[in-house]
């Protein structure tokens, strides 16, 4: 549902900032990026690395510098710090991230260049992919972890195609976080006060803003798709058409940075937390998965008669086997467990299910050509490199090790029990009991991630809740 057309007024004037389209990003290299940034008169570059949490670090370059260099060099506890910005003292930590914190060497990823259309002087906005000094890619960053899972499929001559569905909350500007947050003012005035799943009036109240949005991801040229209104008030989706992993997480990445911006622009705030509001459903980032054979060009998951195939069953069974000691890839602070409770539109176990919504891993009704799985136990505050990175490499495992899944579940899902760790902690303890991951996902990067969500959980433990002072201050 596209809110721009060519003749709005707003988009006209912004014609003469159009920037020049890129067509085939995978045959872009530095000779056509450098020609892109002439073209597009860039005088300043937005040097970015994802780091653990999603948060974009790096450098902004005058474009001589940046063109000269072709890198930079940031410390590696860069990419590898908590959303606190806290870092652990000592152990394993230390012994995976070198105890020296040596620098990274950043080397711009061409194709990924792209304008940045709410800056006030053309600026483009590059990332970067993280190596040693050696040449290697450093393994805990979030793209490196994800280049590696690509690369298995890749050597099974296969290509992993994904489509995230990503939800968010908007709501009113809040610099108290002893607040609560509420819905933000609409066009006509007044805040939603009740849900308004699908709700085309609903999203007109905002269209002003998402006219904005789209028009940014044009600019950027992000495979924004479908915009619906979700269950919870002030609650949106976005839907990506489907494409490779790495592309599809940088995008997600660079939508989430796009989305904040423009709600700040019209006075609001977006936020991708699990669970924002009590009392409203959570937000998740529910991801479509299939598996090209290179060879044939037919869907892995369907037989040339259209049966599904064994490898989609397989692909089934590994999600079922390991979606809950990678839990804490998916639900990676301690509000992300918030969500996952009964009958709150998200799920509590690892059912499977033929077009339905309960459990945690649906098939939705498809051709044999588009037959997919979708995983809908991760949330939208989620790395969207380390949510696909894991959630590919479960179903990976399940195809290598030939897991079979349980039967399908074909009535309501949160009848049944609770079979995902509970809390953050119960989560970490998971992860790193279970080797199978981290084979696939490098031990390094297991290590590191492990150990600065300890760092977080400890530092949640230190604030006391209200609730700790509501129900426990008079009464134990």
């Amino acid at each position: 549902m596209k809110r721009n057309h060519p003749y709005h007024p707003r988009r006209q004037l912004r014609q003469d900032r159009e920037p020049f389209l890129i067509e085939n990003r995978e045959q872009f290299g530095f000779a056509e990026m450098e020609r892109w940034l002439d073209a597009n008169r860039i005088v300043e570059i937005e040097c970015l690395v994802p780091d653990l949490t999603g948060v974009a670090r790096g450098k902004i370059l005058p474009r001589e510098r940046f063109t000269e260099d072709r890198g930079m060099r940031l410390p590696e506890s860069t990419v590898a710090m908590g959303v606190t910005g806290e870092l652990p003292a000592d152990g394993p930590y230390y012994e995976a991230i070198q105890s020296t914190d040596r620098d990274m060497h950043l080397r711009p990823d061409p194709s990924t260049v792209r304008i940045v259309p709410w800056a006030s002087e053309p600026t483009a906005q590059v990332l970067h992919d993280c190596f040693d000094p050696h040449g290697n890619l450093v393994p805990f960053a979030p793209r490196s972890v994800l280049r590696r899972v690509c690369r298995l499929f890749a050597d099974e001559g296969w290509t992993p195609i994904v489509a995230p569905e990503v939800e968010f909350y908007l709501v009113a500007r809040n610099t108290d976080p002893d607040m609560p947050l509420r819905p933000p003012v609409g066009r006509s005035g007044r805040a939603e006060n009740s849900r308004q799943a699908y709700s085309i009036d609903a999203v007109n109240e905002f269209d002003p803003l998402f006219e904005e949005v789209y028009d940014f991801c044009e600019q950027m040229q992000l495979n924004a798709d479908t915009l619906i209104h979700e269950i919870g008030a002030g609650q949106m989706e976005i839907n990506f058409c489907h494409a490779h992993p790495l592309q599809l997480a940088d995008e997600v990445f660079l939508f989430k940075r796009t989305v904040r911006e423009v709600a700040l622009r019209h006075d609001m705030f977006a936020t991708f937390m699990a669970k924002p509001i009590a009392g409203e459903p959570g937000s998740a980032m529910h991801v479509h998965q299939s598996i090209v054979d290179n060879g044939s060009g037919r869907n892995l998951f369907s037989n040339p008669d259209g049966t599904p195939s064994r490898e989609f069953f397989w692909f089934i069974g590994g999600l079922q086997r390991y979606i809950p000691a990678a839990l804490a890839l998916f639900a990676p602070y301690v509000n992300s467990y918030r969500r996952l409770e009964r009958f709150t539109a998200a799920p509590i176990n690892i059912q499977w299910g033929i077009d339905n919504r309960t459990v945690g891993i649906r098939v939705p009704l498809a051709t044999p050509q588009a037959r997919r799985i979708e995983n809908r136990v991760i949330g939208a505050d989620a790395n969207p490199y380390v949510a696909l990175s894991a959630s590919l490499a479960c179903g990976y495992l399940g195809i290598k090790k030939r897991i079979d899944p349980r039967p399908e579940c074909r009535g309501d899902a949160y009848l049944g029990e609770h079979e995902l760790p509970r809390s953050l902690g119960e989560a970490l303890e998971q992860l790193r009991a279970e080797s199978d991951l981290a084979e696939v996902l490098g031990e390094s990067f297991i290590t590191v991630y492990s150990a600065i969500k300890e760092i977080e959980y400890a530092e949640y433990m230190k604030v006391i809740s209200p609730w700790e002072r509501e129900h426990l201050l008079l009464h134990v």
